[in-house]
């Protein structure tokens, strides 16, 4: 109900059905994939595949067929021809999480396939085209990093065409308290436990902490509260 919230919210209305390239910032644990499923849901796209990957946790080694795709005999244990995850998102929306990871080296392909809506799978020797929207999100400054050559200028405004910053948690008021309740009776019920509310005190804490986790810290602080309780 925060005003920051209200207008992320008229933000992704405005923008979902027009399919541009989407860049979501914003710190560790304020849900920026959960805005890239909102952008998904709420466009055209929605009735086709949203596919995620979190480009810091694939070893750059994997990533380019991980993404690309491969055909047989490609690499070693490329037994069989593989649909890389560009073409799996086909006609839906494909998420970059932790765009800032992307390697350098690979980030002239990237660039490619964005501009050209192309792509060549590993060890082939034609292009396939595809039709997927781009959403990619980042907690690190991007235009530092392109600054100090970290990450391509082209490629960045490639992806940034529309930029959305996510608040933190500590600017969204009295949100915390309606997000606390939803945690609350979820927990709860998965659970079995009978507790239903916080007591005023309790309110007043989670007001006056500053969360530096965001959303993700404040649901794990719920859970484990519920865990704890006897009743």
């Amino acid at each position: 109900e925060s005003l920051p919230m209200q207008q992320l919210c008229d933000r992704i209305r405005r923008i979902a059905d027009s399919g541009v390239s989407v860049l979501i910032s914003g710190e560790s644990g304020t849900g920026k994939e959960l805005v890239a499923k909102a952008l998904h849901t709420q466009g055209s796209r929605q009735g086709h595949p949203f596919v995620a990957v979190n480009c810091a946790a694939i070893p750059e080694s994997l990533l380019e067929s991980e993404l690309f795709g491969h055909t047989r005999g490609a690499f070693t244990d490329a037994k069989a021809p593989r649909k890389g995850l560009f073409q799996q998102a086909h006609g839906g929306t494909l998420f970059l999480d932790e765009i800032s990871a992307f390697p350098l080296s690979l980030q002239p392909k990237l660039l490619r396939a964005l501009v050209e809506r192309r792509l060549r799978p590993v060890g082939a020797d034609q292009e396939i085209p595809f039709d997927v929207r781009v959403i990619a999100a980042t907690n690190r400054d991007l235009e530092t990093a392109v600054e100090k050559e970290r990450f391509r200028e082209d490629l960045f405004f490639r992806i940034n065409v529309v930029q959305i910053d996510l608040p933190p948690l500590r600017s969204r008021g009295t949100d915390v308290l309606l997000l606390a309740q939803h945690y609350l009776s979820h927990f709860a019920g998965r659970s079995g436990k009978h507790v239903m509310r916080m007591s005023h005190a309790v309110a007043e804490k989670l007001l006056s902490y500053t969360w530096p986790g965001n959303v993700r810290e404040l649901r794990n602080a719920i859970e484990h509260a519920v865990a704890l309780t006897r009743y």
